[in-house]
């Protein structure tokens, strides 16, 4: 019988639940401090260059335990199978992408809303999954119902619903990882 062993098989993917799990920790340990300080985007000044910093790193905040279980089990779920088909450095473009966009959004479009988390980055790789079995000159159904659920969810509870998630964030993350998908698998 041959030996089991555990390999880091997705490098990208674990560093970034890694990355959130530190960051929900020290969160938790500085009383929402370090969240505030550097994982959350919000309407600051345009001088403070933590403002352009908190626009890629606000992906790995969370609001608590069940906001960072609900993004990591989708980044875990789907990270290692896109980490292996398109590579570490393309994941790493559609974490850093999906970031920039929902921060520079939100800044823009939302001026007393702050924003924190991966629900971007897990709606663009939701995106970015249905892709992974297209051909050029083809529509995916899977990609179609995907965007009609996921995308047609976040509109409805973003028309009706008033809760503190950012809707437009999953929505744009969806574009993003949409984008990607097609991009990559046009050739």
């Amino acid at each position: 019988m041959k030996k089991l062993k555990v390999t880091f098989n997705s490098p990208v993917t674990l560093t970034f639940a890694g990355l959130s799990l530190a960051v929900l920790i020290l969160g938790y340990i500085t009383l929402g401090a370090s969240n505030q300080l550097l994982f959350m985007t919000y309407h600051s000044s345009l001088l403070s260059p933590m403002t352009y910093i908190r626009f890629f790193t606000h992906v790995l905040g969370h609001s608590g335990w069940e906001h960072f279980i609900g993004n990591m089990s989708y980044i875990l779920l789907l990270g290692p199978m896109l980490e292996e088909k398109y590579g570490a450095s393309v994941l790493i473009k559609v974490i850093c992408i999906t970031a920039f966009v929902t921060g520079v959004v939100n800044y823009i479009l939302f001026w007393n809303v702050s924003l924190c988390g991966a629900s971007g980055v897990v709606f663009a790789f939701i995106l970015l999954t249905s892709f992974t079995n297209f051909k050029e000159g083809e529509l995916p159904v899977t990609f179609i119902l995907v965007a009609v659920i996921f995308i047609g969810q976040q509109v409805m509870e973003g028309l009706f619903l008033k809760d503190n998630i950012s809707n437009l964030s999953h929505i744009l993350g969806g574009i993003v990882g949409a984008a990607f998908g097609y991009k990559l698998n046009k050739k």
